[in-house]
């Protein structure tokens, strides 16, 4: 199974007896074949967690974003984009997307983070998933997503200068034979005209403030 360093979140696990501001396990509406481990309420969540590991702290990985949820629902209703190929998702959080991934019969499953908590919050929601990822810590995006076949970014274009960064990491990894998945809740940062549109969904309940306006999200692919 998935090892990385889980032991930093267990603190939080065990307290989610507590109830309001720990994590608990659910199954998502919208992605019922998963569990994730997700914040009871993710504004307290985040203030205990930067009151612990310091400010500017942003523990995305408590919630189930818009785009990687839709992703997610694409590559398990798709198994062919992944299946039997070396998959990277890359801006991981908690691992939905990667989880779905090797679900779906990726033959390896690659999830990368800069930060460290987010990776042991997709090595425990793999675990609890029985699905093997293997963690990679750190910033790739000067880089083309080296031998992964298929990269996967759900929600990861969401302010400008992010959204740079990403949209030149894939287009080095398109250009080297890569097929790209992007999760897309219309933040209004990726390129137009990029990625084909495969797909729109319709969510209605995402446990992310930020996405509470979001009715509609697209899952959008390179050319093949």
């Amino acid at each position: 199974m998935s090892r990385t360093t889980g032991t930093m979140l267990e603190p939080f696990l065990a307290s989610r007896a507590d109830g309001y501001d720990g994590l608990r396990l659910v199954r998502p509406p919208f992605l019922p074949e998963l569990l994730l481990h997700l914040a009871d309420d993710a504004i307290v969540m985040h203030a205990r967690l930067e009151s612990q590991v310091g400010p500017g702290f942003h523990p995305f990985w408590t919630n189930a974003w818009a785009g990687g949820q839709a992703l997610a629902r694409y590559v398990l209703d798709h198994p062919y984009e992944v299946a039997g190929r070396r998959v990277l998702d890359v801006a991981c959080g908690g691992g939905v997307v990667a989880i779905a991934a090797a679900q779906s019969g990726a033959m390896t499953v690659a999830a990368n983070d800069i930060d460290p908590y987010a990776l042991a919050a997709a090595a425990m929601n793999a675990d609890v998933n029985r699905v093997n990822l293997r963690m990679v810590e750190g910033d790739l995006l000067d880089g083309d997503g080296g031998d992964a076949e298929v990269i996967l970014v759900g929600d990861a274009f969401y302010d400008t200068d992010m959204a740079n960064r990403m949209h030149g990491f894939l287009r080095r990894a398109t250009g080297r034979g890569a097929r790209v998945l992007v999760g897309d809740p219309g933040r209004g940062h990726v390129p137009d005209r990029w990625l084909a549109v495969l797909t729109s969904y319709r969510i209605s309940m995402l446990g992310a403030a930020e996405d509470s306006g979001i009715t509609e999200v697209s899952v959008l692919g390179s050319v093949r």
